[in-house]
């Protein structure tokens, strides 16, 4: 990727959960249905959670919220089961602006730490930290589902 993403949201979290656990948490849509998106996480409805976890391969996922339908997008970059992720994130309205999210998982016995960057271009400095806001609320959530 050519574009250069310098605003950065970070967010962490320690599991007591197995990095594996964690891992897979982030590519099975049973999975993001309980901790990314729906009512467990804020109020919206899913729609669909489609995703072909392969380096290359995209994902959409849809849900309803304020009655407006909002498609996440995007494409994985990097997956190295179970310690690194990377992919390309944007909201189909947003098109072809795309930010980059890297998490790193170190396993740390029976359980892992967690370090998620979300790189965005500059002129969505002002929703950093709404970001950094929701990736940490979502990691607690998925603390509670691993």
């Amino acid at each position: 990727m050519d574009q250069e993403f310098p605003v950065r949201a970070s967010a962490m979290h320690q599991f007591a959960a197995p990095a594996e656990r964690v891992y897979d948490a982030w590519l099975k849509p049973s999975k993001l249905a309980q901790w990314m998106f729906g009512p467990n996480i804020r109020d919206e409805q899913i729609i669909s959670l489609d995703l072909d976890p392969q380096v290359g391969g995209q994902f959409k996922f849809v849900v309803l919220r304020q009655g407006a339908e909002v498609a996440h997008v995007g494409e994985y970059l990097e997956l190295v089961r179970p310690t690194r992720l990377a992919f390309t994130w944007a909201t189909v309205d947003t098109l072809p602006d795309v930010s980059r999210v890297e998490i790193e998982i170190v396993p740390q016995g029976e359980d892992c730490h967690l370090t998620l960057q979300h790189q965005m271009q500059p002129k969505w400095a002002a929703f950093a930290q709404k970001a950094h806001a929701g990736w940490t609320q979502m990691l607690v959530k998925l603390a509670e589902v691993v």
